[in-house]
């Protein structure tokens, strides 16, 4: 009986050289580049019957043999958690997540999370990627906020991850940090990677670290703190708030990377109360994954946020 998931790719002089990967996930639609690697380092996926890595140069004449499987069902209840959606089209949502929230499922979090309530405002997602994160290109962080993008459909979900991944996705965060910054805007170039000894952590003094790259910009400045808009470019975990607290001003409220130390050099207890850090995405700028229109969308600052600078 034929296997309608079964396919053959029969490499050709345009495709060599080209890794296995991207490859695959050109050729087939609707498989993405990760999930095309997984299954190949799952051996789902062959090259001339024997087993590569994703990134095995393709050569001419090769012959790619494999099955793509339906998406595994999300094992995820959908909950009907209210979502503030800034725009919505049958290829994308993008909403202004809340503090506080949980963008995907994880130990500790199989509920309650951004993906619960996507899946009841949008049950088409359950089949996209066949991931336990369904839709998601990209994240922020439980206490920050602000504007994310998230695809509803998978050539959508495969068009928006290749541009995060080539940097073609500009974002720009709000972020209140603490002391009184002097320069009006600066840069921020130190490699990330894993703290050396709390694993939970980013560092800048990791033994193995990647490139990471912010700018910075005042846009108000207060006694005991200042505002900044950043723009990333690149996209390490926990970025902002390890290059902050990098160069002596950690985001406010910020347990994690020395918010709580330093707030207490502040006269007043201002700060004491800051459930979270102040950072918030604020804008995001890229092209439609169909129509390839620029889109740009903006998220107002939250309402804590809103009421520690009203205080400053």
């Amino acid at each position: 009986m034929h296997d309608p998931s079964a396919f053959t790719i029969l490499v050709d002089v345009s495709d060599s050289g080209k890794r296995l990967d991207l490859l695959v996930a050109s050729r087939i639609s609707g498989c993405s580049r990760s999930v095309a690697a997984s299954l190949i380092r799952n051996g789902k996926i062959r090259v001339q019957g024997g087993v590569k890595k994703p990134g095995y140069r393709a050569r001419t004449g090769d012959e790619i043999c494999g099955t793509i499987p339906p998406p595994e069902p999300v094992l995820f209840k959908p909950e009907p958690i209210p979502i503030d959606i800034l725009y919505e089209d049958n290829d994308i949502i993008v909403v202004n997540k809340p503090p506080g929230i949980v963008v995907h499922p994880a130990p500790g979090h199989y509920s309650g999370t951004l993906v619960n309530a996507l899946l009841y405002h949008c049950p088409g997602l359950e089949g996209i990627g066949g991931e336990i994160r369904p839709g998601i290109v990209h994240r922020l962080d439980k206490d920050t906020s602000g504007v994310m993008v998230v695809a509803k459909n998978s050539a959508s979900h495969q068009d928006l991850a290749l541009k995060f991944k080539s940097r073609r996705i500009k974002k720009k965060y709000l972020a209140l940090v603490y002391g009184r910054m002097e320069s009006d805007s600066g840069r921020v170039e130190l490699p990330i990677g894993r703290h050396p000894v709390d694993r939970k952590k980013m560092s800048t003094h990791s033994r193995k670290s990647r490139r990471a790259e912010t700018t910075w910009r005042v846009r108000k400045r207060f006694v005991q703190a200042t505002l900044v808009e950043i723009n990333l470019k690149t996209g390490r975990t926990h970025q902002i708030r390890v290059h902050c607290a990098a160069i002596k001003h950690p985001v406010v409220g910020d347990s994690v990377y020395g918010g709580r130390k330093a707030g207490k050099s502040i006269e007043y207890d201002l700060f004491g109360s800051v459930p979270r850090q102040m950072l918030h995405a604020w804008r995001l700028e890229f092209t439609h994954p169909k129509n390839q229109k620029t889109l740009c969308f903006e998220a107002p600052i939250p309402s804590d946020m809103g009421d520690i600078l009203d205080k400053l």
